[in-house]
Parts: C-alpha cells; sequence; structure tokens
C-alpha cells in the first residue's frame, strides 16, 4: 500500500517537497501511525503546529459542532465564533485588533501592509523600507520571501520586491546604523526557528524596542512558530518584556487547521479601513471555532506551564547529551523549541531516529529540531534522548 501511495503522489502532487517515504495514516496524541501501522512518537507536530496533539477529541467536537451549524458566510457579516476568537486574542495580548487569515505567510503579508498603510495615511509616502534579520524566514509569497534573510528561499525567483534591508539577527549595532527616517518598521522572530533555533540575546529585544521609538518606526514580531504556548509562555515576546506595535501568528493556532492572524494596537490597525485589505476565508465560523477550543483548552489544562516545565528537562537531558558526544556542537532553545547543532550533517540521524521509532527533524542541514506537541511527556523524552544517545556513540 505504501509504495502505491508514493508512487501515486510523485505522479499528481506538485514536487515542492522533499518527502520523508512515509504515508503517515492516523495520529492520537504524539504518537502518529504509518499505512504499515508502525507507531512514531512525533517530535516535529506538523511544524511547531499540532501543540495539542493529533486528533485532539475537544478540538474535533468544536469542530464537528460548528460544522453542522454554519460553515461559511464570508467576512460581509459578523459571525459569533470569529467575535469570541478575536476576542479572547485581544484580552490575552498587547492588541486591541486582529485580522484573520488563513496561513503565517498572509498574516505577515498583513503587518507588511499595515506597516506601509500607516504612514501613508500620514502623508509619510517616503517611509516604506522594513529591516528584517538575516536567517529569518516569514514566508513564501513574493513580499515575505522578499522580507526572509535566506538566499536558498529567494533562489530562482529575482527580482523580489524593493524595500527590505536585511540585517545580522542580535547585532544591535548594525541595526542602528540601518535604522532612519525612511524605516517604516523593524521584523522579527523572537526565536528564529528556521534560521536555526536561535533565542534574541538578553536586552536586544529591549533595545531595539527603544530603537524604533527613537527613529518612530513600528516594530514587528512575527511569532508564527513562537506564538500560542510553543515558549513557554502563550506569546514569546512576554520572555522579554518587550510589546510589538504588529504581531503575527498562525501554525498552533488552530492545531493544524488552517488559520492565521495579524494582531496590533488600536493606532496602527485604524490604518485598514474597509478595501484596504481582505481574506475570502479568513476567520470563518468553523475553524474560529475550533481555534477558540484550542486556546480555551490550553488555559484550562496548563498546557503553556506543562510546556515551560518539560522544555527545561527536555533542555536539560539534551545539555547532558552534549557533555557525553562530541558530534554535539550546541543546544539552544527556550520551551519546547529546541535545536542540537552537529559537527556532522544531520539528515542521517533523523533516518535512524525514524527507523528506530522517533520523528525528528533537521534544518540548516547540521541543527536538529526538537518541536513536539506541547503534551509530550517526561518519559517520551526520556525514550527519544535515550535512542539519540544509542546513535551518537556510534558516531564518534
Amino acid at each position: 500500500m505504501k509504495n502505491n501511495i508514493i508512487n501515486q503522489a510523485e505522479k499528481v502532487i506538485a514536487t515542492t517537497y522533499k518527502r520523508v517515504p512515509l504515508v503517515i495514516k492516523k495520529g492520537r496524541g504524539c504518537t502518529l501511525w504509518d499505512s504499515d501501522g508502525q507507531a512514531y512518537t512525533d517530535f516535529v507536530a506538523g511544524i511547531a503546529v499540532c501543540n495539542l496533539g493529533h486528533a485532539c477529541p475537544e478540538v474535533a467536537s468544536a469542530l464537528a459542532s460548528q460544522a453542522d451549524v454554519l460553515f461559511h458566510v464570508s467576512n460581509l457579516y459578523y459571525t459569533i465564533p470569529q467575535v469570541e476568537l478575536a476576542s479572547w486574542l485581544v484580552g490575552h495580548s498587547f492588541a486591541d485588533r486582529v485580522f484573520f487569515c488563513n496561513s503565517g505567510a498572509e498574516a505577515n503579508e498583513a503587518a507588511i501592509k499595515l506597516a506601509r498603510k500607516y504612514f501613508h495615511d500620514q502623508d509619510n509616502h517616503d517611509r516604506y523600507k522594513i529591516i528584517t534579520m538575516k536567517q529569518s524566514f516569514h514566508g513564501r509569497t513574493f513580499a515575505t520571501l522578499s522580507a526572509t534573510g535566506q538566499q536558498k528561499i529567494r533562489e530562482g525567483f529575482d527580482p523580489i520586491l524593493n524595500g527590505f534591508d536585511l540585517v545580522p539577527f542580535n547585532d544591535i549595532e548594525v541595526l542602528k546604523r540601518q535604522i532612519s527616517d525612511i524605516t517604516c518598521a523593524v521584523m522579527l522572530e523572537p526565536v528564529q526557528g528556521e534560521g536555526g533555533v536561535v533565542c534574541s540575546d538578553p536586552g536586544y529585544l529591549a533595545a531595539v524596542r527603544q530603537l524604533c521609538d527613537e527613529a518612530g518606526a513600528l516594530l514587528i514580531f512575527d511569532e508564527v512558530q513562537t506564538g500560542i504556548g510553543r515558549t513557554g509562555k502563550l506569546f514569546a515576546y512576554e520572555h522579554f518584556n518587550v510589546e510589538p506595535d504588529i504581531m503575527t501568528l498562525a501554525k498552533a493556532l488552530g492545531n493544524g487547521l488552517p488559520i492565521g492572524a495579524m494582531l496590533a494596537r488600536e493606532e496602527i490597525a485604524s490604518a485598514f479601513q474597509p478595501g484596504a485589505h481582505a481574506s475570502t476565508f479568513g476567520g470563518t465560523p468553523v475553524i474560529c471555532a475550533a481555534a477558540l477550543e484550542v486556546l480555551n483548552l490550553m488555559e484550562r489544562e496548563g498546557i503553556v506551564e506543562h510546556c515551560q516545565k518539560t522544555g527545561d528537562y527536555f533542555k536539560d537531558s539534551l545539555l547532558a547529551l552534549k557533555d557525553r558526544h562530541r558530534v554535539i556542537e550546541d543546544v539552544r532553545g527556550i520551551g519546547l523549541m529546541l535545536g542540537m547543532k552537529l559537527n556532522i550533517n544531520g539528515a542521517p540521524i533523523v533516518e535512524e531516529c525514524m527507523n528506530k521509532g522517533f520523528l525528528i527533524n533537521c534544518i540548516q542541514e547540521n541543527i536538529l529540531r526538537f518541536i513536539p506537541p506541547l503534551i509530550i511527556t517526561k518519559e517520551e523524552i526520556d525514550a527519544l534522548v535515550s535512542c539519540l544517545d544509542e546513535i551518537f556513540i556510534n558516531h564518534v
């Protein structure tokens, strides 16, 4: 069965992904099963998406209940789930207003457009440049790949859009020299995910906030991967006591269902008046009902606090591995967003883990990324660490 599915996929699906030769058939919690019935403990979570695990029954129930009532009416009308979800996000963040869309890339597109529109409405048409960070990742639309600080993402799509300046992440002095009166915003991830699980240095985000205030520029946090509890706080900016003007969310907000959100302060958000931006499927009743249950369940069950505790435990366990194996150069990250830098290619390690029943991810060729569901247990972490320990012994 597996080979038939894979062969058919190779004939009919666009070859935009380098897929692992697994056909995933079902999931529950932190476990996935393939078409052959083999079980895997999942430390990828759909790339930091399924924070509550697979086939979460409460989310499935909320989805089904709303689907039985109302699927879609467009944003020409108000719907209760959308209003309730927006109210929850506003009540738990710095923001006053929310724009809903379908993905992280769309949320970042909205943030880019809003920043430019805000200054345009003040007749400051020259203020359009956005400073982003090297090794950042903001999406694959034309605007977001232009904002992304990785050449491999831009490759083959020149000319990219004008208006984006790249500076090194965590280097406040270079940012000071770059920011000017034509800068409308600084856009960054508090923790760079695709860039290698690189955290903001202590004091860096506060210094960026101060620079933006002094220059009159906006501060945009891309929390598409870090948001919704991934770092041990509901939003990563809470670790640093620094609030942005605009923030983007997606991934875990729907626990696997397609939803993105751009949050902003009232003064900034008011630049989006009717006709300035839109999304046909942004914030549909079914998706919003499911996302609201995701957030309520996380709050009821103390999932964010669990993430912080198990994340600390996981990181300590990986650091103990580092002490035993010279192949490990670094362990970094926060909460359950962790990276292990190796001095060898990481792809064979990913494959060996898969063969032993664990799904992990490799980025930047030599960084193992661990982004499991936030409900992962210490026992499941111990099992992976033991597996890695055994694998690394054979790579001395």
